[in-house]
This record gives C-alpha cells, sequence and structure tokens, in this order.
C-alpha cells in the first residue's frame, strides 16, 4: 500500500477504497480480570464501574477487543462484511501502564497475533494512539495514570475537585444521579485534561517554568509518548498487515489560544455545567468555586443556574506539588481567595495569536514521524486536525509524505440528541435548522466537503480518510430495542455512506465493540455505537446491517470517478478510467445480501471486458486486457 497523489495504491497500481471499522471502544478500557476477581458484569459495563479506575498499574488490556481464540471467526465476519481495513485504537495507557519506560510486553505479543489473523484474513490494519479527554482517569481514555501523577495530581480526587467528570463516580457527586449521556466530552474543558493538553502541545511556551526529572514538561511528556509508539511499532514492523500509523486520536488544544480565562471559549459541550478556566484553576487548587450552568431558553443559550465545584475545599494536588498555571504567574491566592492575574496568558505567541495547528500540532507531528520513520521509512502515517472547530494544518511539499488526513465528522445533532429525523437537522457552522430530506443530505455532503477542500487546497492534496463517524444505536429514546428494528438507524447510515461515495472518501465507521451489551453499552462512558452486540453463545449480530452492508469498489484497474449504491433500487452503479498497464482486474464488493444470489451485471466500455464472479459470491471482477478508456459497470438485484 503506497500514497500517490491523492490516491491509495496497491502493489498492482490498483485505486484502492478503505472501507473499514474501527475496532473498537473495547481497546479503551482494561481487560477485566486484570483488577482482581469479582469484577466481572454484563458485555462490557465493567468499565462503567468505579472499580475499573483502581489500581492503574495493574491493569492490562492484552485481550482487548476480544480474545485471541475469537480473532479468526471475528476477523473473518469483517472480511465477509467487506470491511478489509480496520483502525485498531492503542492506547498508551495499554502499553506503559505500570511507569515511565516500562512496556506491557504480553500486550504486545497480543496484538502482533492479532496483526498476524488479520493478515490470514486479508485485512489492513493502521494503528490509531487513541485518547479521548487525555486519559481514564480525566474522564476519558488514551494516557497512563502516572502523566497525572508526575505533576502531582492525585487521579483519585478529579471529580471532588470538579477537575474531570467521570463516569464511574458521577453519581457519587451529584446525588445518586446516573451520569448523563455524551456529557464526556465536557471534559476538554475541565482543569485535568486542558492542563495536560497544554503542557502536552505548549509547555515550552505557557509553562516553561514545569520541569520534570530535569527536563521541560513538554519535551518530558512528548518524549516519552513517542517513545512507547516506537517500541510498539519495533514489536509490529515485521507484520505485513500493518498498513500505517497514526499520531494521535483528536488532539486538542487545551488552554491554548484562549483568550481570556474569565469566560469559556468554545466548549465542546454548549449545555450543562461549563466553569471558565480560571475557575476550574481555582477549583483544583482547593477552592469551593459556584460555576455556571448553562441550559438553552426562548432568548437562546443562557446561565440556568449555578452548581458547587470542589465543596470540600480539596487540592487536587498533593504536598510539595502546585498549580502550574499558579507557578507560572496566571493566577495567585491572597487573603485566602484566588485572583486572577494574567487573564491572556495563552491568547499570544510569538507576539500573535497562535493557531493551535501549525504552531503547536504539526511539530509534533513532524517530530513523531521522524521517529517512527526510523523503524520503517516507507509508512503511511495518518494524522488528525483538532475535535474543536475541525482545524487541520497546512502541509507544504517539504513536509514529510506518505501522510493521509484522516479527519473525522459526526452528524452533531444527531449524536448528542439520540434522535434522528432524515428530514432535520442544524448546520453548526451556519447555526441554522435545516428542513426536508434533501437539505440534511446536502449538509452531510457539503461538511465532507468542507474537509476535502481544505485537503486539497492546504495540504498538499493528500488522500483524505473519514476515521470516525457513525451513529448512536440507541436513538429515539432506545426503541429498537423494544421493537427490534433498526429501520431509523439504516437511514441514516445510508445518508452517511451516500455523501461518502459521492466524495470518493476512504472511511472507518465507528466501532465494533465484541463486549456489546444492551445494560453496558459499548463499555465506555454510556456509549452506544457499536455496528454488532452480543447473541447467544456471545457471537457479534450486526445491527442495522442495511446501512452499512453494501457495494463499493473495493480496487480499480485506474481512476474511480463516481460510484453510488441505491438500496431501495438494489442498483450500483461505478464508473471508471482504465488504466492499460494494469493488469490485475477491478475489484467490486457486492455482497449477496444487497443483490440475491445471481445479480446482473453489466459493463460498457470501448474495449473489450470480461467479468468474473458475481454468482452467489460476494465479489465481482473486471477484467479489461489492456485496455483504456472509461468503464461504466452495474450491478443490480435479481
Amino acid at each position: 500500500m503506497r500514497v500517490q497523489e491523492d490516491r491509495i495504491l496497491d502493489d498492482w497500481g490498483r485505486t484502492l477504497v478503505l472501507r473499514g471499522v474501527n475496532l473498537g471502544s473495547d481497546s479503551k478500557v482494561p481487560r477485566e480480570d486484570a483488577a482482581g476477581p469479582g469484577f466481572r458484569s454484563p458485555g462490557g459495563a465493567w468499565g462503567l464501574r468505579p472499580e475499573s479506575l483502581e489500581n492503574p498499574a495493574e491493569a492490562s488490556f492484552s485481550g482487548r477487543p476480544f480474545p485471541l481464540e475469537e480473532a479468526d471467526e471475528r476477523l473473518a465476519q469483517l472480511a465477509r462484511w467487506g470491511f478489509t481495513f480496520i483502525r485498531f485504537p492503542v492506547t498508551w495507557e495499554a502499553l506503559e501502564h505500570q511507569g515511565p519506560g516500562q512496556y506491557d510486553e504480553a500486550y504486545l505479543a497480543y496484538l502482533r497475533k492479532l496483526l498476524l489473523a488479520a493478515e490470514r484474513r486479508g485485512i489492513s490494519v493502521f494503528i490509531d494512539p487513541h485518547q479521548d479527554a487525555w486519559s481514564r482517569f480525566t474522564g476519558g481514555d488514551g494516557a497512563p495514570a502516572w502523566t497525572l501523577e508526575a505533576l502531582g495530581m492525585r487521579p483519585e480526587l478529579m471529580d471532588a475537585t470538579g477537575a474531570a467528570l467521570t463516569w464511574q463516580r458521577y453519581a457519587e457527586y451529584h446525588g445518586g444521579r446516573p451520569c448523563p449521556p455524551m456529557i464526556w466530552p465536557s471534559n476538554y474543558n475541565r482543569y485535568a485534561a486542558a492542563t495536560m493538553f497544554t503542557l502536552f502541545f505548549a509547555g515550552n511556551a505557557y509553562a516553561p517554568q514545569t520541569r520534570l526529572e530535569g527536563e521541560p514538561v513538554q519535551d518530558w511528556l512528548q518524549g516519552r509518548y513517542i517513545a512507547a509508539m516506537r517500541h510498539c511499532y519495533r514489536r509490529l514492523k515485521n507484520c505485513s498487515a500493518l498498513a500505517g500509523w497514526g499520531t494521535m486520536n483528536e488532539p486538542h488544544p487545551g488552554f491554548a489560544g484562549h483568550r481570556s480565562l474569565d469566560s469559556p471559549e468554545k466548549p465542546l459541550i454548549p449545555l450543562g455545567t461549563t466553569p471558565s478556566p480560571f475557575q476550574s484553576m481555582l477549583a483544583a487548587g482547593g477552592h469551593r468555586v459556584e460555576a455556571p450552568v448553562y441550559g438553552i431558553t426562548p432568548l437562546g443559550r443562557r446561565v440556568i443556574g449555578r452548581e458547587t465545584l470542589n465543596s470540600r475545599g480539596l487540592s487536587l494536588f498533593r504536598e510539595g506539588f502546585a498549580c502550574p498555571w499558579k507557578q507560572a504567574g496566571v493566577w495567585d491566592e491572597q487573603g485566602g481567595t484566588g485572583r486572577l492575574l494574567r487573564k491572556d496568558h495563552f491568547a499570544r505567541y510569538q507576539g500573535r495569536p497562535p493557531r493551535f495547528t501549525d504552531d503547536f500540532l504539526k511539530p509534533f507531528m513532524l517530530k513523531f514521524i521522524e521517529s517512527l520513520k526510523e523503524v520503517r521509512e516507507k509508512t503511511i502515517f495518518f494524522i488528525e486536525g483538532t475535535t474543536n472547530g475541525w482545524e487541520q494544518p497546512h502541509w507544504r511539499k517539504d513536509d514529510p509524505p506518505n501522510v493521509v488526513n484522516a479527519f473525522h465528522w459526526y452528524d452533531g445533532f444527531t449524536l448528542f440528541t439520540r434522535t434522528f429525523r432524515p428530514w432535520f437537522n442544524i448546520d453548526p457552522v451556519k447555526g441554522r435548522p435545516l428542513l426536508g430530506k434533501r437539505a440534511a443530505a446536502a449538509y452531510y455532503r457539503d461538511s465532507l466537503g468542507r474537509a476535502l477542500s481544505w485537503t486539497r487546497e492546504q495540504m498538499g492534496n493528500m488522500p483524505c480518510l473519514l476515521g470516525e463517524f457513525g451513529i448512536p444505536f440507541d436513538m429515539n429514546g432506545g426503541k429498537a430495542y423494544r421493537t427490534g428494528s433498526y429501520a431509523m438507524q439504516e437511514e441514516a447510515l445510508t445518508c452517511y455512506y451516500n455523501a461518502i461515495d459521492e466524495a470518493r472518501l476512504h472511511a472507518a465507521i465507528w466501532n465494533y465493540s465484541a463486549a456489546h451489551s444492551p445494560e453496558g453499552g459499548d463499555g465506555w462512558n454510556g456509549e452506544d455505537t457499536s455496528i454488532v452486540t452480543q447473541g447467544p453463545g456471545g457471537q457479534a449480530l450486526g445491527r442495522a446491517m442495511g446501512g452499512w452492508l453494501r457495494p463499493y469498489p473495493m480496487a480499480t484497474a485506474g481512476l474511480p470517478l463516481s460510484y453510488s449504491w441505491d438500496r431501495k433500487r438494489g442498483i450500483f452503479s461505478f464508473r471508471y478510467r482504465a488504466d492499460p498497464g494494469i493488469k490485475a482486474p477491478t475489484e467490486i464488493f457486492a455482497p449477496p445480501a444487497c443483490f440475491g444470489p445471481r445479480p446482473e451485471t453489466k459493463a460498457e466500455a470501448a474495449g473489450d471486458l470480461r467479468i468474473e464472479g458475481g454468482a452467489g459470491g460476494d465479489m465481482v471482477l473486471v477484467y479489461h486486457d489492456g485496455d483504456a478508456g472509461d468503464v461504466t459497470v452495474t450491478i443490480q438485484k435479481s
């Protein structure tokens, strides 16, 4: 697999369409029996229990996302569904939970065997160094607990001080109420995650006085992160299924670029409790803080109440440590109260407003790529911009080649409200409602188009992969669980995939969770986005398959021009420009579930064509035997 301009080619020179899945939410949390006996619960629900945050050094991710004895069967299932490309989340914690430089070799051996199983099934894998909101101990997943402890933070006090909201401890600090769904992204704007991201990407600029083991904190954190991923790569480098490597899932600027610390800016969750950065610093420093709670009123987004953060006045920091922003002179304490000294501390960089993706994120990416290229020179790297504002870095001709823009896109209205109406949506960029199916479809198409245009114009026209998209399967009040019908989920996914096909995008849906159950969902932060669930005997049963099981051109002996799938009529249409120098056939995934046992296949071209397959199988092969020109292939339901 290699990159050529905006295309990804195979060894025969055919243009690939990477169609795959993220594998999956299970990979974000350790194996439940690693913490000792007695912690088992239905499906993946153990990761939602308070006990799952205890004994972080003893965590084990071996067997995540599923045991090796299940690997061949599950990977064969994915291949049958046309998912021959896997985005595989590997967290920093999974590699190095015991402490700096102490790598989990048992987990690495597990990963290697999993990649060998993928190779046997013809599946390519790219490793995604995954994080959400920095760490499991700050309400997400990713970094080990010792990254927080190195700065003196006490992970067990995250919820008590308001520094983070964790699903596991939410009820304890909120009157026994269950954690609201999709609240976890608010942690990006809370103290712990925002501080760690700022130190990781921009510590040299905004906290030069903070050092760990005599090293600037930014260099210390980035150095250990990159060393862990490089060590992992060394263990896996000879696995032929390994297609490439990500740099970091959904990086966040933290406080970098924040104009005024006395008010929140661009919160990922615009509703609910939203402390300002200064309020979050005060609470982490041991002060009781009254933070605003936002809601939607007839006048728009307004403060509708207050919530007390750190009612017990505890310090997040253990003895001998203090808030790095206090040490940097951002705030101090006088007479027992806090005082903001530099509200614009993060607003400038080198005398101007910073652009996070170019000033801080891209230098990290370049360092990461250079370090891992030492392991294997010809590696494809999948890079991602930010989660807030969808900013991407600029990429120039003299920047590293073999890079793919692996941006993410979610239908925010559906994801956060857990409802879907094909005739209604809200455009978050333009801030206006969308009425009618055509308007909603245009919004999906335009959203992807914006990312493609930026990549074409500002990133050297590199290939694009939609690395994450998906839906909540418990939408509309969990109606599918009561009726057994996933018709609405299928319609939503069909809309998304239609836009993906129109843009000719590589794509990996979020996600396949082997341990999914109706009781525990994906097993991570209350999400329910898995395309499979556990059936009798633990086998994986596909959900809403009509929305994601669909034909597409896996490998084109030439240049794809357009392809589309009409699910209602059962017609797949594909046009491409044949390359006479390619001897291998064009391969089209054509699952019998879409077309029946004997689909009708037609092809038109200037030269001779030879068609194989399509009768009871799942592949249609088109040979053009050295002829050039445009080819049109139509496959229709029998």
